[in-house]
Order: C-alpha cells, then structure tokens, then sequence
C-alpha cells in the first residue's frame, strides 16, 4: 500500500480525528498498513503480542483457545476497531487470544513502544482507546448474560440482532452483512451446538425473517427477530 493511501487511512481512522496533519505525519510514520487475507491469522496465543492493531477495513476474529485445542470466540471486531491492546495493559505475557481475518482485511499496525509514546505526546487519545475497550468487554458481558438468561433461539436471534445493528447496511428496508460467519463459529459464539444452529436459521429463513449465504447474511424482518430475542 503506497504512502499516500496509508495516511488517509489513518487519517480517517475514527480515534485519529480530528489530530492536525503534523500529528498524523507522525503516526503515519510510527505505523505500517497491510492487508491481511481472508482466514489468515495476525497472532497466535503463543506469541508475545508486541504490536497494536488498528482495523480500517474487513472484519477480524478474536478467540482463545483450550488445552483440548476447543476454540472460544471472544469477539468479532468492524472497522474502526482496535485489538491487541494487552500488549500495552503493562505486561509483555501473551494474551493468549488468537486473532484472524474473516474476510479480507486492512490493517494498520504500530509498535508496543510507538503507540505508548503517541499516547503520551496525546493524551486525549487515552479516552477514546479506553472507550473503545470498555465497549468490547460490554459485548462480551451481554452475551455471557444472554447465555445465562436465554434460550437457544433466542440467543441466535440476538445474534443476528446484534451483527446487524454492528455491521450491516440497510437499502429499502433490507439488511445486507457482507461477512460470513461459519455455522460451527456462530454456535461457538452463542454457546450452541453447530447443528442446532442451522435448524435455527432454516427456520428463520423458512419464515421469511431471513437469508444467508457464503458472502453472509440478509436480515428481511428486524423488528421480527428484536421479538424473537426477548
């Protein structure tokens, strides 16, 4: 990716707005951008994570992963996200998370050691990677309470909710979420089994609520699965 187009990425990366263009000279020198391909992984929970990783474009799995090699999705980030933050909480330990595209993705990525000393020459960047985190960790305690408070179709319905209010684009009432996610990644992900899953989503399709492909899903009836979820 030539210079040129690195700096606008970062210049209108939602954290960097409004820094003047001296600001983001500096960050963009601090920084690299790659694209990063579909199913490809960033880092593995074995491995220090010593960089910050800013998503401009595509979407990204975080997940950990047990002894027994069974995988626990912790999050699916957007643009505008940012993960890896552990490397900078004050310990050089691995986070333990494994991070990989879903699809094809832009990324930005900036040293441990740069992003501190940005966060020290702009303060008023703290702020917003603090707001930022905490929004993650709500995700996350919503769906570990769905977990405890829902049944099953409720919690699928939610899911879908949710990965529509986050990530799809809505023409003429329909909902379109240009990112697939696995049936096997979805139960993981609702704390399901993968079958029960796709006799979830056949239903809903069936019912016309619904669509989905290997490019990703089509909500028809938001309203309807806002009920369904409760």
């Amino acid at each position: 990716m030539d210079r040129q187009s690195k700096f606008w990425y970062l210049k209108h990366f939602n954290i960097f707005e409004g820094m003047d263009d001296a600001s983001m000279e500096q960050v963009n020198q601090m920084s690299s951008m790659s694209t990063i391909r579909s199913q490809q992984p960033l880092y593995f929970p074995d491995q220090p994570t010593q960089a910050v990783f800013f998503l401009k474009e595509g979407h990204v799995k975080i997940s950990r992963l047990a002894e027994d090699g069974k995988e626990m999705i912790l999050d699916v980030l957007g643009p505008g996200e940012i993960f890896g933050e552990l490397s900078f909480s004050g310990s050089d330990e691995t986070s333990g998370e494994l991070a990989q595209a879903l699809d094809d993705a832009v990324i930005c990525t900036m040293k441990k050691e740069d992003f501190e000393s940005l966060l020290k020459m702009k303060p008023e960047l703290n702020f917003e990677v603090t707001k930022r985190i905490g929004l993650r960790l709500r995700r996350f305690q919503e769906r570990i309470s769905e977990m405890v408070f829902k049944d099953v179709r409720k919690r699928i319905a939610a899911f879908l909710v949710r990965y529509a209010e986050e990530f799809g684009k809505i023409k003429g009432g329909i909902i379109t979420i240009k990112m697939h996610l696995s049936h096997q990644e979805i139960a993981l992900l609702v704390g399901a089994a993968r079958q029960t899953v796709t006799t979830t989503l056949n239903e809903f399709r069936s019912k016309g609520l619904i669509d989905f492909s290997r490019q990703g899903f089509v909500i028809k009836q938001l309203p309807e699965l806002q009920k369904l979820s409760q």
